[in-house]
């Protein structure tokens, strides 16, 4: 693609970064058939090569972008399907936080837009304060059906919609706090062989806490020493992904400060990460800091030591696992085989512990879920997830796995099939306890 930047513009190392990704682009339009908003909508607009003409227009006139341009760059769900599709190397992931960066600076969105987007920023980082949004969201859950359930907007983005969509999104039931997720030592069972980070997110703790217990028994139950380090948290991304650039780096700082002084510590053999969206997210944190000489070290170093945990348990491999006759559908969250380009590892992990395994027809497409999306998109995210649940449905298993919480709360929603996170299966079947979503305590 022909750009047409200023040597002024060029002189910003983020905007030649982009300059150097839209000179990729060569208008093939492959990226279009693995869209999922271009397979829903069929709109040009709403795809990823509509939206890089919108982005390249906005970044190469240095101007506010218009309505238009921002209802379409909002509607993408930041999957990354189109740049494991793409021929060209496009790495779309970092043009579209760009152009979400230069939005969030130069747009005037109308305030009960900027009021909710500013709500969902503050409240998705902190598990405290979201814990409590979601006690009081119980209590006014009733009050959904006076909201509207439709909108003139294809995605829903509408305020009152949007209103409806937070409520409904409220979890049936909440668990309290755990106590794995404060800072502290988990000793190797037996004698050690690794000595790893669990990053212990953010939403996660307040929506799923049972994943970071079971991956903590599977992980020392495997011998590994497992600590969750003073001042880590959430990773960013929940802020980054509305263009809150300076919020998701300072969260970023905060974590490597924690890791890198466990490093320089103890030591590290690897960060584990059990919520995919955040692991694509750390493992970029290299990128994020590329500019910053005070941080880019550390932050290339943690990037380095971030794995997925299917990566660790895949290394180590499953010990004494007492098989299960069941059938597991196994979805792959976006940001585990678009973000971080895993695929068979959770599958094999998921044959070793004795699961028959399937996968899920359109497996390339995303479930709906991405973070907030949920909320900002509620029209898109349910199509999505009615599509997903529908595909599943379609290989008849006993049980639905995902590496990702969000997806896992997200497909449980439409279906009556148990949902997990893979970790939980796995830890089952070596010696856990029965995941709770198919009738375990």
């Amino acid at each position: 693609m022909q750009t047409n930047f200023t040597l002024a513009q060029l002189s910003d190392p983020e905007t030649a970064r982009s300059e150097h990704i839209l000179r990729k682009c060569v208008h093939c339009g492959f990226c279009t058939a693995t869209c999922p908003t271009f397979v829903l909508l069929g709109d040009e607009r709403d795809s990823p090569r509509g939206r890089i003409y919108f982005m390249k227009a906005m970044l190469e006139g240095d101007r506010a972008p218009t309505e238009s341009e921002v209802r379409h760059v909002d509607r993408c769900l930041s999957c990354l399907s189109c740049m494991t599709t793409c021929p060209s190397g496009v790495h779309y992931m970092h043009l579209v936080d760009h152009g979400r960066h230069h939005i969030e600076e130069r747009y005037v969105r109308p305030w009960p837009d900027r009021l909710l987007r500013r709500l969902l920023a503050w409240l998705m980082p902190r598990p405290t304060p979201f814990r409590w949004a979601m006690v009081l969201g119980r209590l006014a859950r009733p009050l959904a059906p006076l909201l509207p359930a439709a909108s003139a907007d294809p995605g829903g983005a509408t305020f009152l919609r949007r209103v409806r969509a937070m409520l409904e999104a409220v979890p049936d039931r909440l668990a309290g706090p755990s106590p794995v997720d404060r800072p502290q030592t988990f000793p190797a069972v037996g004698l050690r062989r690794k000595r790893v980070a669990l990053m212990p997110g953010c939403g996660q703790q307040v929506l799923a806490p049972e994943v970071n217990e079971a991956t903590v028994r599977l992980l020392t139950r495997h011998d590994i020493e497992v600590v969750n380090v003073a001042g880590s948290g959430c990773c960013g991304s929940s802020v980054l992904h509305v263009g809150r650039n300076e919020e998701a780096l300072g969260l970023a700082r905060r974590n490597i400060a924690a890791w890198i002084h466990e490093i320089d510590g103890a030591g590290l053999d690897a960060i584990v990460i059990n919520a995919s969206g955040c692991g694509t997210t750390v493992k970029d944190y290299g990128a994020m800091f590329a500019d910053d000489p005070q941080w880019r070290e550390k932050a290339e170093q943690v990037a380095r030591l971030a794995r997925d945990v299917s990566e660790v348990m895949l290394e180590v491999g499953l010990a004494n696992v007492t098989p299960r006759p069941l059938t597991v559908a196994y979805h792959a969250a976006c940001s585990m085989q678009h973000g971080q380009k895993i695929v068979e590892p959770p599958k094999t992990l998921l044959r070793d512990a004795g699961f028959a395994v399937k996968d899920v027809p359109e497996g390339h497409l995303c479930c709906g879920w991405a973070g907030t999306y949920q909320v900002l998109q509620p029209e898109l995210s349910r199509r999505l997830r009615d599509r997903k649940v529908a595909n599943i449905e379609s290989v008849r298993p006993d049980i639905v796995a995902a590496g990702n919480f969000g997806c896992v709360g997200n497909i449980a929603a439409g279906t009556g099939i148990p949902v997990v996170h893979t970790v939980e299966l796995l830890d089952w079947a070596t010696g856990g306890p029965q995941p709770r979503a198919l009738g375990g305590h």
